[in-house]
């Protein structure tokens, strides 16, 4: 079963670094009742590896990635609001990216799909919501990249948006992040598996991606909650094959278990392009200063959320974009979370995060 829906864009599309994609698809799932006067859509922009199913439904009653945040009578109340989570542009998850089949060609687009920017994510949004008929949103929302998207989304198209609510996101990455990153798409394109990108579906660069995915699990959690969760613990049992540099504590069999999982869902060469997006963003392309960039924006009111143990987002990116949103006028509440468990915390720490996020949207 699946509550997925697709979009096709009218014509074709043209992306902010060059290029141009014939015809794009964009898969969204959408929860709540639209109101008569189409006057209460929220859009949900997601992170990088999920896809568009945020909560159950009828057509879909698996879990979803934001289950606890979206739904009758909690914090995104769907009671109140029309939910629309579009699947990101470039994605694996249904949206038209580099697993594509390139209808010029008849072949997937792999390593010919144009740069990608966190600009043309949103952008693709914004024309898929207006095939929908959706022109003016009550709110945008999205946490990490989803963050960066939603920020692009009310800069670019600042008549669109009446509130703005950007979580663990950032005007631009810091030099850590990209560095991170980019060791992650190394790690890829050094599988031999990953054979510039034209490896067969059934042969993935597995490693490469099993590693990447590793690499970003530890960061998206804190130091503390490793020590907490983890502490000293062994495995109970250990590689059978008797490798002296096996598996032997338990948060390496945890990182080792989920990046497994992730291989197996996810495309690596849609995880190169997503990957690159945040790092190209720059909201001082906009205006020349990210404080021009960020003046473009004329949402009524703002949250702007951080939490205090992210690294990889740092808590100090996001009272950039409040004091800022607050340099130029505009209505901004900032709130720094104390959650344990870093960047990923938006995912887990609904004690904190659906309070805060359920208040805000019941002002608008």
């Amino acid at each position: 079963m699946t509550a997925r829906r697709t979009v096709r864009l009218p014509g074709p599309f043209t992306l902010r670094h060059g290029g141009v994609l014939p015809q794009v698809d964009i898969v969204y799932e959408s929860w709540g009742e639209l109101a008569p006067g189409r006057d209460n859509v929220v859009l949900l922009c997601t992170g990088l590896s999920p896809g568009s199913h945020a909560r159950s439904s009828a057509d879909d009653p698996s879990p979803g990635w934001w289950e606890e945040m979206v739904g009758p009578g909690q914090a995104i109340d769907t009671d109140r609001f029309h939910v629309v989570c579009m699947n990101s542009l470039g994605s694996c998850h249904g949206s038209t990216g580099a697993a594509s089949i390139d209808p010029r060609t008849g072949r997937r687009y792999r390593m010919t799909f144009p740069v990608l920017t966190i600009e043309d994510i949103a952008t693709a949004s914004r024309d898929a919501l207006r095939v929908l008929g959706f022109d003016r949103l009550r709110a945008v929302v999205g946490p990490s990249l989803g963050g960066m998207t939603a920020l692009a989304y009310a800069l670019l198209f600042p008549d669109d948006v009446a509130s703005l609510v950007t979580i663990s996101g950032a005007t631009r990455a810091t030099p850590f992040a990209t560095a991170v990153r980019s060791l992650q798409r190394e790690a890829i394109r050094t599988d031999p598996a990953w054979k510039g990108g034209e490896y067969a579906e059934d042969a993935p660069p597995a490693n490469g991606l099993r590693l990447a995915r590793k690499l970003g699990l530890i960061t998206y959690r804190s130091a503390r909650e490793w020590r907490q969760r983890f502490g000293r613990e062994r495995v109970d049992v250990r590689d059978p094959k008797g490798d002296a540099f096996g598996i032997e504590f338990e948060v390496e069999a945890y990182l080792e278990q989920h990046a497994r999982t992730f291989v197996g869902t996810f495309d690596a060469n849609c995880y190169l392009y997503l990957s690159r997006s945040m790092d190209l963003f720059d909201v001082a392309e906009h205006g020349g200063s990210v404080e021009a960039g960020l003046a473009r924006i004329r949402a009524a009111q703002t949250l702007v959320i951080g939490v205090e143990t992210d690294f990889l987002f740092p808590l100090d990116q996001q009272e950039e974009i409040s004091t800022l949103l607050r340099r130029a006028g505009r209505t901004v509440r900032f709130e720094a979370l104390p959650s344990i468990q870093g960047h990923d915390s938006f995912l887990v720490d609904m004690d904190r995060f659906c309070p805060v996020i359920g208040d805000f949207l019941a002002g608008i």
